[in-house]
């Protein structure tokens, strides 16, 4: 039997359903829609079902294991603890002002602030390729608000980082630069980067789906941005070349200004922050268009 042309090439015939499926939806007459304006209510509308799966999905996590949910608190400090060890005493890395003079305790409190926050947008950012994929029932066999997965998702990774959070700011007031009326401030500066990831994580999501690599690519990307954020040193140790792309790794502006506020006590620079906070807005407001775009596709590649 003779095959026909195209017929001997099965991946490049599903790669080629999966690129004509986005760029079908993708096309030119594509508006906001009311898929869109619904998506914008769906964490009010659906909260009840957001909050139900957010908690199966912690509870799920650490299910039979010994220490529970003692693990959101001592995994990030046993990466503190290596990594304290690598920058501060082998590279004796150190930060100017309070931080700098107050020895090695201090400095394992500003590491700890950045691995907590590289933690959450790790977190996210690495289960939002497969976050679609891997719920085929819910896109296939029922009407379920597909949006809904991307906020179990980050209020699932968001519970790790604030307990870590938590304790960060208790020890650091205890231990380290006290407490500072400044520090009540904090949510300020990481509401916006929670809204950054929410917007990327509805972007990566729905690519996601038709590009299947996108799960290795952000791991890749995802430790690339953990080396080229002021996690491990100040933007100011940056060559002067380097810190306008620094600037751009979603990790900087809220890591910045919640040590200011944490570790200084000082007032975060409102300016940087408004814009970032702009920023953000707009990628949840992309994220959410061609989610809500895409989405009808989803079921085609599935």
């Amino acid at each position: 039997m003779r095959l026909k042309r195209g017929a001997c090439n099965p991946v490049g015939a599903g790669f080629s359903v999966h690129f004509t499926a986005a760029h079908a939806l993708l096309g030119p007459g594509v508006h906001l829609s009311s898929a869109l304006l619904a998506s914008i209510t769906h964490p009010w509308r659906h909260r009840a079902l957001i909050r139900t799966l957010a908690w199966r999905d912690i509870a799920l996590r650490y299910r039979g294991a010994f220490l529970g949910v003692l693990w959101p608190v001592l995994t990030p400090l046993l990466m503190l603890a290596v990594y304290t060890l690598v920058f501060g005493v082998i590279f004796a890395t150190r930060w100017p002002g309070r931080v700098g003079e107050g020895g090695m305790g201090l400095f394992a409190l500003m590491l700890l602030s950045g691995l907590l926050l590289q933690g959450l947008l790790a977190e996210v950012l690495t289960r939002a390729p497969l976050l679609v994929v891997s719920q085929p029932n819910y896109v296939k066999k029922v009407v379920f608000p597909l949006e809904v997965l991307a906020w179990v998702s980050l209020l699932s990774s968001l519970f790790h980082a604030v307990a870590g959070i938590l304790l960060l700011v208790v020890v650091n007031g205890i231990w380290g630069t006290g407490f500072a009326w400044a520090q009540l401030l904090l949510p300020l500066a990481l509401l916006p980067f929670c809204l950054l990831l929410m917007g990327l994580n509805l972007l990566i999501a729905a690519f996601g789906v038709f590009v299947r690599d996108l799960a290795q690519i952000m791991g890749s990307l995802v430790t690339l941005s953990m080396f080229l954020g002021p996690i491990f040193y100040p933007r100011a140790a940056m060559p002067e070349t380097m810190r306008t792309w620094l600037a751009l790794n979603p990790i900087t502006v809220p890591l910045e200004q919640a040590r200011l506020l944490l570790f200084e006590g000082l007032l975060p620079d409102f300016a940087a922050l408004a814009v970032y906070a702009g920023a953000a807005l707009l990628i949840y407001g992309v994220g959410l268009w061609l989610f809500a775009t895409l989405k009808k596709g989803f079921a085609d590649v599935v």
